[in-house]
């Protein structure tokens, strides 16, 4: 797994550390089972603080893509769940784009859907 981030970027170190791996996660590059590397080690090949990693990880396993294990590290747990997730959120893509709605509103829609 190669993790890229953009220290110029508006988006936050943490938060381009999480996109990456959910990207790698629903890319079926990472499955259930696969270990990501130690906080320390990850931190430490992008030249980063360790708690940005901490703070990104902490953000995957609230997402329910990763469990962290003491001892074993961060462990992707994505499921079969997670492919019947991608192919609805796929069919709103499409619907939403038909319709001509920004991403920007259907995100918004979607957000407020799952702070019920």
């Amino acid at each position: 797994m190669i993790i890229r981030i953009d220290p110029a970027s508006a988006v936050p170190l943490f938060e381009q550390i999480v996109r990456a791996v959910r990207s790698e996660i629903l890319g079926a590059r990472l499955a259930a089972g696969d270990r990501l590397p130690s906080a320390r080690e990850l931190a430490t090949s992008l030249d980063i603080n360790l708690h940005t990693v901490l703070r990104a990880y902490q953000e995957l396993r609230e997402e329910g893509l990763i469990e962290l294990r003491r001892g074993r590290g961060a462990v992707v747990i994505g499921g079969p769940d997670l492919g019947v997730v991608q192919r609805i959120i796929a069919e709103l893509g499409s619907e939403a784009r038909s319709r001509g709605l920004a991403s920007d509103t259907v995100i918004a829609l979607v957000r407020e859907e799952l702070s019920r």
